[in-house]
């Protein structure tokens, strides 16, 4: 989150049940989770491949539109690269993401984690607050207007494999996560908001995170983008003070998604 978030372990209620947890909170919404957090950088040379997260986002800049849209940059003499994997970057790879950012190579951090680990599946479920955002900025919305944030979301057990990894820490988000966050918007905005952003408004919301995957022949694509949300959110005006609930956690398929 580049500096600019807090995460720590907790223990969370959910249905009657008590599931480890990871909290996690900012005041600074758009730049730790959107301009840094968000694994929006598709690292790609010949032979190798990740999807790319953290601040050196921030100082690349590769995903042009978006960091247009957030109006944020960074100048930095080193990085930091968070990727999902279980290969390390070889040398090539690591020469192609700092030709891309700008930086000299031995000034890169790489933060290596595979989904089926302790560290990767905190890394994945800590993302409460910027599924949020990220579904914000999917449906228009603009996240800049969003001044503090706060989410939970629960810790699954650690997968057999990467793929059972995937499904299980997405449902956390998914059908466990709960997120609240001031905004700087009127109360009319607020409320139309608030109906569409859980996960519960997609038409592939219901079933485990495992099985939508292998039905749609594993390719994250064809995946309806707007199930991609806390389960549970509230929205509070900094103007009104109104809040704006919508969603609720889904403990069943949270149960059926750690059992596979």
């Amino acid at each position: 989150m580049g500096g600019l978030g807090h995460v720590e372990f907790e223990t969370l209620a959910l249905g009657g049940e008590s599931w480890p947890g990871v909290h996690v909170w900012t005041d600074h919404p758009a730049e730790s989770c959107m301009a840094s957090q968000y694994a929006g950088w598709a690292i790609n040379p010949e032979g190798f491949f990740a999807m790319g997260s953290g601040p050196l986002r921030a100082k690349a800049r590769v995903e042009k539109e978006l960091f247009e849209k957030l109006a944020y940059e960074e100048q930095a003499a080193r990085g930091v690269l968070v990727l999902e994997g279980r290969s390390l970057p070889d040398d090539a790879a690591a020469a192609w993401v700092a030709k891309k950012a700008g930086v000299s190579v031995d000034t890169i951090t790489f933060v290596v984690a595979p989904t089926a680990s302790l560290a990767g599946g905190v890394q994945i479920v800590a993302r409460s607050i910027e599924t949020g955002l990220h579904k914000m900025d999917t449906l228009g919305f603009d996240v800049r207007k969003v001044v503090s944030a706060f989410g939970t979301a629960p810790l699954p057990p650690v997968a057999k494999n990467d793929m059972r990894a995937i499904g299980r820490t997405n449902d956390c988000v998914l059908y466990g996560g709960q997120a609240r966050y001031t905004v700087c918007a009127d109360d009319a905005e607020l409320s139309a908001l608030a109906e569409r952003l859980p996960s519960m408004t997609s038409s592939d919301y219901g079933t485990p995170f495992y099985d939508i995957f292998k039905r749609y022949d594993n390719d994250f694509y064809k995946i309806d983008p707007l199930l991609f949300s806390p389960a549970e959110v509230w929205l509070t005006s900094a103007t009104t003070g109104r809040t704006f609930h919508a969603g609720q956690v889904n403990v069943a398929v949270l149960r059926a998604s750690c059992e596979q």
